[in-house]
């Protein structure tokens, strides 16, 4: 199978354009790459694959110049080895943090006199090598230094000893500045003094000291492999098919989804990813006040993606797939394992009893295919997990574990701000809001979108009994009105539909949007994280399809001073009706830390589901065959 338009870079393409753009004129020693990665074709180039071959294959890089503070982002024509275009950010922008300069910072701080005084100063005589540094976006507060320098504001962390959890040992009173441009410490603010937590809070295999004896093995096994086959990225699972993708800002990504129904592949999603993510911390105290990150826009989730591990990621029948990404100096490494596929048993798909036949229930099991992958942003784990069932369902489920941010109180203190661990060490509480952004393709399109409100029918003749209730659909006609939050009282949920496609009974076929759990910003409109946020400002966004328009808070949210993406977009209230629409959704995890989040948090889970409504004449898993039926192993 030839290679698919929307496939990700290969190692060789992402050396090829490294290469190209080293080879320029413009560039020099100072630069820094901070991503490349596949620019995608026009849609009309990929409907048109594969009668037409051949698609060109471009790449897009994003650069730093570390001596002029400026980013460029530049697009490489891999297929005739030339640079297209060179586009200047505008001045002040600052892209992505790289991994290379997380590692730089760590060494710039550690080895900065004016840090180890302060060291001294605060805890005595210490080990800088035991020294734990955290970059930490320095985000924008209206200040000179955050609009014309590169900034990261470090948490650090003292352990005891190498290699155990220094996260339970914060370093409160003692925050370095850096300025990443002159990779320098610029200086040291003090805010007080405070104990460092002592306590220790293991949570490594070879720490902790007893575990759980009465675990025995539980083994998945699918002797004849798996049902999915795979060509390069490109996947066939049942009567699914797909593009897989990934990148080094958005990580997982899934192009083209379409499902085989009465012997067409009928589209239903062009793209799906995760387009940006912050984390607002709400504890007041200087030490903690400007902790808040946009870990797709700063740090990038594909750069922080993990190598995953088979039975402990991923379980049962694995198929791997690596990422190619480059340092900021232009060297290409592989993630390798960066994502995950595999099938997963989920319980019942559907069942009937008929009580005149009890001895032959009709019962079929549910199978889904899992793609995957895992980022570790400093404390904490983002896992992101697309599923696809047989009855047309696709699911987005994030899962969040980790470590906790964590900060040191004085003996006695207790913050309102915050949930105690121990006697000096506190979980302040924050937030995590997540937008995805989905290329709507149902039936081919062009789609309208429809809101769905549940509502009771009005008292009288015609609802003699007060019982009545229906759904009521209203076309959005334009992104100003498209704009919208949950509404549980109205059982608030979307449809997308192809109005020039009918089902059997003449309705448009379509897809429904249900939201999972999800919160509204506790930080007030005036914070300044909010500034940089939009998108947190309604749950649900609807605009046309824009090349441009990719990712939520826009395409440099790093240390910007105001909103762009989302919010600036709608401003123009353009028409998304009957349209290439593009569904923005915007969910929220509020976290009031417990004691049983530490010292390793226990997952928590969130997302959404996308399910067919009209979209079949019937239901699609009909045709799922009876498992073979075997006999219980049971517990005397």
């Amino acid at each position: 199978m030839p290679l698919h338009p929307l496939e990700p870079l290969t190692r060789d393409e992402v050396r090829t354009a490294v290469d190209l753009i080293k080879s320029q004129s413009t560039f020099n020693g100072s630069t820094r790459f901070i991503s490349v990665m596949l620019k995608e074709p026009a849609k009309q180039v990929v409907s048109a694959w594969p009668a037409l071959s051949g698609a060109p294959r471009r790449a897009l890089a994003t650069l730093f110049d570390n001596g002029a503070n400026l980013a460029s982002r530049v697009v490489v024509d891999l297929t005739e080895r030339q640079i297209l275009s060179v586009e200047q950010a505008p001045v002040g922008a600052q892209p992505t943090l790289s991994v290379d300069e997380q590692v730089e910072c760590e060494q710039a701080v550690i080895h900065d006199e004016a840090f180890r005084a302060a060291l001294h100063r605060h805890y005595g005589p210490v080990d800088p090598s035991l020294v734990m540094v955290d970059i930490w976006s320095a985000g924008n507060y209206g200040s000179e230094e955050d609009r014309s320098l590169r900034l990261a504001r470090p948490l650090c962390f003292l352990r005891t000893e190498p290699g155990e959890n220094g996260y339970a040992h914060p370093i409160e009173g003692i925050r370095p500045v850096v300025d990443l441009n002159k990779m320098e410490v610029i200086r040291i603010e003090e805010h007080g003094s405070w104990p460092l937590p002592t306590a220790s809070a293991e949570y490594a295999a070879d720490r902790v000291t007893r575990f759980r004896t009465d675990i025995k093995p539980l083994v998945i096994t699918q002797p004849e492999g798996p049902s999915f086959l795979m060509e390069g990225n490109q996947i066939a699972w049942q009567k699914w098919k797909l593009v897989i993708g990934f990148d080094a800002r958005e990580g997982l990504t899934l192009h083209d989804i379409r499902y085989t129904d009465g012997g067409r592949d009928r589209p239903i999603l062009y793209r799906a990813s995760l387009t940006e993510m912050v984390v607002p911390y709400g504890d007041p105290r200087p030490t903690q006040v400007r902790k808040n990150a946009f870990d797709v826009g700063e740090y990038g989730i594909g750069m922080c993606a993990n190598s995953l591990l088979l039975g402990c990621d991923c379980v049962g029948y694995i198929h791997y797939l690596d990422a190619h990404l480059c340092t900021s100096r232009g060297e290409v490494f592989t993630v390798g394992n960066a994502i995950c596929v595999h099938e997963e048993d989920y319980g019942i798909l559907w069942k009937h009893t008929d009580r005149r036949l009890p001895d032959a229930p009709e019962v079929r099991r549910s199978r889904r295919l899992v793609i995957s992958s895992v980022s570790t942003v400093e404390n904490y784990e983002y896992g992101f997990f697309w599923y696809l069932y047989q009855d047309g369902n696709i699911q987005f489920e994030i899962k969040l574990t980790g470590i906790l941010s964590l900060g040191a109180t004085q003996v006695g203190e207790s913050p309102v701000h915050g949930a105690m661990l121990n006697d000096t060490l506190f979980a302040p509480n924050h937030q995590h809001f997540f937008n995805v952004r989905l290329d709507m393709n149902i039936d081919g399109g062009p789609n309208t979108v429809q809101r769905l409100d549940v509502l009771s029918d009005p008292i009288g003749d015609a609802n003699g009994f007060h019982n009545a209730f229906r759904a009521v659909a209203t076309p959005l006609k334009t992104e100003k009105q498209a704009l919208a939050d949950l509404d549980l009282g109205a059982g608030r949920t979307w449809k997308i539909v192809n109005p020039s496609t009918k089902n059997v009974v003449g309705q448009p076929t379509g897809y429904r949007f249900f939201g999972g759990d999800n919160a509204v910003p506790y930080g007030a409109p005036t914070a300044w994280w909010r500034k940089r946020a939009g998108f947190v400002e309604h749950h649900v966004w609807v605009t046309p399809f824009d090349e441009g328009e990719r990712y939520a808070a826009g395409d440099y949210p790093n240390q910007s001073s105001c909103t762009d993406g989302l919010l600036k977009w709608t401003e123009a209230d353009r028409p998304i009706e009957n349209t290439d629409v593009v569904f923005w959704y915007t969910f929220g995890h509020t976290h009031i830390p417990r004691l049983e989040d530490y010292p390793v948090m226990p997952t928590a889970y969130i997302g959404f589901l996308l399910k067919p409504s009209g979209f079949f004449d019937s239901n699609p898993a009909n045709d799922v065959p009876p498992a073979p039926r075997q006999r219980a192993a049971c517990c005397d």
